[in-house]
């Protein structure tokens, strides 16, 4: 049996987002359980996209990988990332007791992807123990189907470099992405539907527009919960993760954002319904980060009927 359903799932921004794109409140498949499917989903997984906030507030976005099986689930209302995982160093610190925290499961072969938002209760030696708060599935929209296998990192030396303007190698990076993830948060919003997300987003390579260290970024359809829009709107900071799904680097950006409800640019990319502007405030790219290597085998559907920026846009 699915646990019931959260009466009010949305928060002060998200309920604003909806005002703002001229929709009514969506009903919802959010739970403050996880349905067995999700439970075991996550167990089954090789990857999860994670998010929380630094010291000061900003969103931060990571991977974290291990084997199958290294992500586990003792109840409905609980996760938990085993010893067995490969974390991103800079992004243990941040898992305090009673953090906020967003998690993303994903598996690209089947496009299938499930959220569970909630707080950190605990990391310690025998892993990552998670609250949930909020469960819910997403459609596979936007979902490039990528087959995943291991990469032999022998020889490799993992390096990170940081930088506040956008260089050439992360310009490249960004136009030919056709997936990344944006973390978002509520602030100091607490009400119903308050916390970490991470949210997965894709399109055609080039759907990024770059102007210097400002990115414009198209909002095609989705859910219409607009988790991320509506975090936007009390909490501007955000981060981006793009991942190269053949070496395994990462590039990682911080800024802050606002949403174009009502521009005229939106007519000049196909199925966008509104933009949103990232401007860049600080970054890294760390090469051969993760061991994980994916092989493209096809493009969604509804990715191949969106558009990308002209370069005259």
């Amino acid at each position: 049996m699915n646990p019931p359903l959260n009466p009010r799932p949305f928060h002060e921004g998200e309920l604003r987002a909806h005002v703002a794109a001229g929709t009514s409140t969506p009903g919802s498949a959010i739970r403050e359980l996880m349905p067995d499917q999700h439970r075991q989903f996550f167990s089954s997984l090789r990857f999860a996209m994670l998010a929380t906030t630094d010291n000061e507030g900003w969103p931060v976005a990571t991977i974290v990988t291990g084997p199958q099986g290294f992500i586990s689930s003792d109840d409905p209302g609980s996760l938990r990332i085993d010893t067995t995982a490969h974390w991103q160093e800079s992004f243990t610190p941040l898992l305090a007791t009673d953090k906020a925290i967003g998690m993303l499961g994903i598996e690209f072969s089947t496009r299938r992807r499930n959220r569970a938002n909630g707080y950190v209760t605990a990391f310690s030696d025998d892993g990552l123990h998670v609250h949930v708060e909020q469960s819910f599935g997403n459609c596979p929209k936007y979902i490039q189907a990528r087959d995943v296998s291991n990469e032999n990192n022998d020889g490799h030396v993992s390096s990170r470099e940081f930088f506040t303007d956008l260089n050439d190698e992360a310009k490249k990076i960004i136009s030919n992405a056709d997936t990344f993830f944006v973390a978002t948060a509520s602030g100091n919003e607490t009400t119903n539907g308050s916390g970490v997300d991470i949210s997965h987003r894709g399109g055609m390579p080039g759907f990024i527009r770059i102007d210097g260290n400002t990115l414009t970024i198209p909002d095609f359809v989705g859910n219409r919960y607009f988790n991320t829009l509506g975090n936007m709107l009390v909490e501007p900071r955000a981060a981006l993760l793009f991942i190269d799904f053949i070496s395994g680097d990462l590039l990682h950006l911080q800024g802050t954002t606002e949403v174009l409800w009502q521009s005229d640019e939106t007519g000049h990319l196909a199925g966008a319904e509104r933009l949103w502007r990232f401007h860049i405030a600080s970054g890294w790219k760390k090469s051969h980060a993760i061991s994980l290597q994916w092989t493209l085998r096809e493009v969604a559907p509804t990715t191949e009927a969106t558009g990308i920026w002209d370069k005259e846009d």
